[in-house]
């Protein structure tokens, strides 16, 4: 049914561990519903043994700058070869947060006020439009790699001095106080929501990968509340061009409002990850999800 399937993980990102993570899992399962899957490491390797012939089609788990921001999609698109998820238009668009609430606030889909940010910049007046609390981040990095959150002018050198480690753009965002959920897209579907309650104070790396204390509240909200997120997180991933499957992260403020956050196309495999919690809520335990994964790239078969 899939041939030879290359399972395109690691690279060279900033994602890289968190991507041999996922693909080992991702591996695993393939292998154990009979998929003829094999691991490759970054994206060299990867078009080296495609032109060679070696794979029918990719499932792609590589995370962050590369894998998931339009570049390795369009080589494939090039090379004709079927791959999982989203396409150009939606990996290079939602890799890039700014661009990306540009486009919801067209839709008029609701995102916190914004200002994007360049080195030379005019910080202090950036931060002024849009007041404190603020929360800074790479424009163009996932994982919570590279975030802040900023309360007091005494706290954004810290906040930039680490943003401004990865290159393009800073995202200063209005910080939204409340709850924090996520809801992953499955084949145009959304999948029931996540309340993520961590330990801390905020839901950062060290949360979403390595504690074991952080919970996972499945579904999220109830009844009519629920009903609203999901289809708010299914308009905004169709709104940025996204396809097959993802995660939308949402704030939900104390008086009840959902705030769009980001989107994930390639969303982490994880024993910590989201997307397989919400799926196991559906029913769709790991390997079937894999499967179902797999399956998108049917679609560019036909």
């Amino acid at each position: 049914m899939f041939g030879r399937v290359a399972v395109a993980l690691g690279g060279n990102s900033a994602e890289r561990e968190v991507s041999l993570d996922s693909g080992r899992n991702v591996l695993e399962a393939l292998r154990a519903r009979g998929v003829d899957a094999h691991p490759v490491d970054g994206i060299p390797a990867l078009l080296d043994a495609l032109r060679a012939g070696h794979f029918a089609r990719v499932f792609n788990i590589l995370h962050g700058r590369g894998g998931e921001d339009g570049m390795l999609q369009g080589a494939l698109r090039a090379l004709g070869v079927p791959f999982t998820g989203s396409g150009v238009l939606g990996s290079a668009l939602t890799m890039d947060k700014v661009r990306t609430k540009e486009v919801w606030i067209a839709r008029g889909l609701p995102t916190p006020a914004f200002r994007a940010y360049r080195r030379g910049d005019d910080l202090a007046a950036a931060i002024t439009a849009l007041g404190y609390p603020v929360i800074v981040k790479p424009s163009h990095e996932g994982s919570s790699v590279g975030i802040t959150r900023v309360r007091a002018e005494a706290d954004l050198p810290a906040a930039i001095e680490l943003a401004t480690r990865y290159d393009g753009e800073l995202v200063i965002e209005q910080l939204i106080e409340g709850g924090e959920f996520t809801v992953g897209i499955l084949d145009d579907s959304a999948l029931p929501s996540i309340q993520i309650v961590p330990k801390g104070e905020f839901y950062d790396y060290h949360a979403k990968y390595i504690a074991e204390d952080t919970q996972y509240l499945c579904p999220g909200l109830e009844g009519a509340a629920e009903t609203q997120i999901r289809a708010l997180a299914l308009d905004a991933f169709r709104a940025v061009g996204a396809s097959g499957w993802g995660r939308v992260d949402i704030m939900r403020d104390r008086d009840g409002r959902n705030w769009l956050l980001e989107v994930n196309t390639t969303p982490g495999m994880t024993s910590h990850s989201l997307v397989p919690k919400a799926a196991r809520a559906a029913g769709v335990d790991f390997e079937t999800l894999c499967w179902r994964i797999l399956e998108t790239s049917l679609a560019e078969d036909a």
